[in-house]
């Protein structure tokens, strides 16, 4: 279980103190999906790269089945069991797709099975395996090949951020299915920052964060009401689906 206690991350801009996230407490049960949204500029982005500790908390504590993970770097953090799938994800010059799927998943894995992840996330395999994941990829692609990246390997936690970015419609039905399967297995838990609605209503609860802090959270039923249903909230995620 993630427990994420008072999280909070300030930062210096022109000799100000900017707060980014409050005091942000909630938790994941095993085999449980939440999905957090709200809207753009609100902190999930920042909140997801604390949890991973890419950039370091400045006060609350972030426990995973019990070990406290708030002073573990990035690549501790992945070793306790938690899988990241950056929003834009990063280009590596000189790296195949095939070995980063293979460094993804800590052993050589067969061509079959990296095959079979690409597939999964909508690129045909056979083009992509040999080709280095690099600035010759849209941001579609890398996208992808980052999303089967997390999904080489079984993890305690898997953190999708906007999963649903740049990707086409035939992808992103792929990946809802991907989604599906791993919240109906329940061994792995799951957080989607998202403001698609196809993936909201997969959520077994919905955290909505807005203006560095915890606004509402609450379970599927209700918080579809909060979003879909006139709330301050409601505009931001109907825009966003738009685009």
């Amino acid at each position: 279980m993630l427990q994420v206690k008072n999280l909070t991350y300030k930062v210096m801009e022109n000799g100000k103190e900017v707060t980014l996230l409050r005091d942000i407490s909630f938790d994941v049960q095993d085999g449980e999906m939440l999905v957090i949204t709200g809207p753009n500029g609100g902190g999930k982005s920042t909140l997801a790269k604390v949890l991973m500790g890419l950039v370091p908390a400045t006060g609350g504590e972030i426990w995973l089945d019990g070990q406290n993970l708030t002073q573990l770097a990035p690549d501790e953090r992945a070793k306790a069991g938690i899988g990241y799938a950056f929003q834009q994800p990063p280009a590596f010059k000189g790296m195949t797709v095939e070995r980063l799927l293979n460094l993804a998943a800590g052993q050589e894995l067969p061509e079959k099975t990296c095959c079979s992840l690409l597939g999964n996330v909508g690129l045909c395999a056979r083009e992509y395996l040999k080709r280095e994941v690099d600035a010759t990829l849209s941001g579609g692609e890398r996208k992808r090949i980052e999303i089967a990246t997390v999904l080489a390997k079984k993890h305690k936690l898997c953190i999708f951020d906007e999963p649903e970015a740049g990707i086409d419609l035939w992808s992103f039905s792929m990946l809802v299915k991907q989604f599906e399967q791993i919240h109906q297995e329940k061994d792995q838990s799951l957080i989607l920052i998202s403001h698609q609605e196809r993936i909201i209503q997969m959520a077994d609860r919905i955290l909505i964060i807005n203006d560095a802090k915890v606004e509402q959270c609450g379970n599927r039923e209700e918080m579809m009401n909060v979003l879909f249903e006139g709330q301050p909230a409601c505009v931001c995620m109907k825009e966003r689906s738009e685009d």
